[in-house]
């Protein structure tokens, strides 16, 4: 448990300092003293300041995955309450570490090679098609009408990924009044209303 813990925590102080810094500004001698430990005790974790980017987003990828993952094929739950599941889990997950993450996302993948830049694509892949799906398990079960499938995902995707950049929850929102806000929103749109529920 111990090993657990230290590991997360420098990847936690790695997100700070790339996002603060730069990747290429930030050096395994700034991580270890942010941490606390001597440079070489960081290689006991990683093989090099690549490696923790790598694992830094593929983190990031697979906390917002596995919450969804039960619903990935399930015709039972009700399709309206899988997008409220969709959009909770996603908001919680996403802002804890939202300005850092958003940054390396938008910037840093770049500086990995092309074979882990494919395994965090795939991973987005992989949570597309979970959306993809429940919109579409939505329309051939009349929940929806009929509705671009891919599109609507990507919408969703993109109102949850751009609260990261300008959500903070001393500015007046919770987490959970902002997911019931994007929650009415999302099903407004999907059910063809022209506008969404009030926040009750």
């Amino acid at each position: 448990m111990r090993e657990k813990l230290s590991k997360k925590k420098m990847l936690n102080k790695a997100r700070t300092l790339f996002w603060s810094k730069g990747y290429h500004a930030t050096s395994m001698r700034d991580i270890a003293s942010a941490y606390g430990c001597k440079p070489a005790n960081i290689y006991n974790f990683f093989t090099n300041k690549e490696d923790i980017l790598y694992q830094v987003l593929v983190g990031a990828m697979e906390s917002v995955i596995t919450p969804i993952l039960p619903i990935a094929d399930d015709t039972d739950m009700d399709p309206v309450e899988q997008v409220r599941l969709i959009i909770t889990s996603h908001l919680k997950v996403n802002l804890k570490y939202r300005r850092a993450t958003a940054l390396l996302f938008d910037m840093a993948m770049n500086f990995l090679p092309t074979q882990k830049q494919k395994k965090i694509v795939d991973l987005r892949d992989k949570y597309d098609k979970i959306i993809r799906n429940v919109v579409k398990r939505g329309v051939d079960s009349g929940c929806f009408p009929e509705i671009d499938a891919k599109l609507a995902s990507f919408m969703i995707i993109s109102m949850l990924a751009r609260t990261r950049i300008w959500f903070h929850p001393k500015k007046g929102l919770s987490i959970d009044e902002l997911a019931d806000f994007i929650f009415n929103f999302a099903i407004g749109g999907l059910s063809g209303s022209d506008s969404p529920k009030a926040l009750n």
